[in-house]
């Protein structure tokens, strides 16, 4: 089968696109034919060594894909030819994918593969943040940094559908208009702005109850001082590649959080409580209130310009890679 595979940790431009022998299915384990795989940034930081974890090259990185189950290994009660998305650490930039069966889920009729490859971790990532990190109320202020990418995307559709008023903040005004679309009832361009000043003014001087942070770097700091009394401040990632480091007065004087959201450990580790998330992601979207919107689609041969899709966060929505032909 092709994979690509990282030989060792660092750049994107040292993947290889190899030939490479099928996988076997162990106990609790499932192959799928991989049709359709997602990036997420933290591909990118696995690749380079600078993520949580780090794999023993050489591995084939991606985390998140959909496809059909292809085999079953022993004590798996799933059945061939079941359409499924998986999540995982590595593994999903290949055509076939052994993963976990406790890490299936079953795609719903009538959403098509594209949509489920890019479902599970952007909008699992962010619901479990709104809802059971930051307990987002009804009428409560929600700012949204980097709301055209993967995760902002679905911050945005999520914090509208629970009830919030939601504040998109981007780096340009083409992604302000796709995070309008998506439900902002706000947005600010904190390229050319003061963000500090956009969230006063749009809140009255109030701050926004909930700050959703995919992005760190510069803009965490006035967005910590953006928030408001009691407010949450949701630390999901470090797209703009520096961790920033905030002084420990703020919390203080704003009666406020800093609650950190690991979506795919708490997956792993209580599955039980994450389940209902699931059924009622699905249950939004078979509803039409949120919809995967993809930027891109690029075949797997062409992954070094998918790569830069996420890289340069040009990418509004999620960024694929075609795996099977189609």
């Amino acid at each position: 089968m092709r994979a690509l595979v990282c030989p060792e940790l660092g750049p994107v431009d040292g993947l290889e696109l190899r030939e490479v022998a099928d996988p076997e299915p162990g106990p609790g384990e499932v192959v799928i034919d991989v049709s359709v795989a997602a990036l997420n940034f933290p591909d990118t930081l696995i690749i380079e060594g600078r993520y949580q974890f780090r794999p023993d090259p050489p591995f084939t990185p991606g985390g998140e894909a959909a496809g059909v189950i292809s085999a079953v290994g022993p004590g798996v009660d799933l059945a061939v030819g079941t359409r499924v998305a998986a999540m995982g650490t590595e593994g999903a930039f290949a055509e076939k994918w052994v993963v976990p069966a406790a890490l299936i889920l079953p795609v719903p009729d009538g959403m098509a593969i594209e949509q489920a490859a890019g479902f599970t971790m952007t909008y699992g990532t962010s619901y479990y943040a709104l809802k059971q990190r930051a307990g987002l109320f009804e009428g409560e202020t929600l700012l949204v940094l980097g709301a055209a990418g993967g995760v902002g995307s679905a911050a945005v559709e999520l914090g509208r559908a629970m009830g919030a008023t939601v504040i998109a903040a981007a780096s340009t005004d083409e992604k302000l208009r796709f995070a309008t679309g998506l439900g902002a009832h706000h947005t600010i361009n904190y390229a050319d702005g003061d963000l500090r000043a956009a969230v006063k003014e749009i809140t009255d001087g109030a701050g926004a109850d909930v700050v959703y942070d995919p992005v760190g770097g510069d803009l965490a700091e006035p967005a910590f001082r953006s928030i408001a009394w009691n407010g949450r401040y949701l630390v999901v990632g470090f797209a703009a590649g520096n961790i920033p480091a905030l002084p420990l007065n703020l919390p203080l004087l704003k009666g406020a959080s800093i609650v950190g959201v690991f979506w795919g450990q708490w997956m792993m580790t209580r599955p039980a409580e994450a389940a209902p998330n699931v059924r009622e992601l699905y249950e939004m979207a078979a509803a039409g209130t949120i919809a995967p919107r993809i930027s891109a689609v690029h075949d797997l041969a062409d992954y070094r310009n998918a790569f830069a899709d996420i890289t340069s966060r040009a990418a509004m929505g999620k960024v694929l890679l075609r795996v099977a032909p189609g």
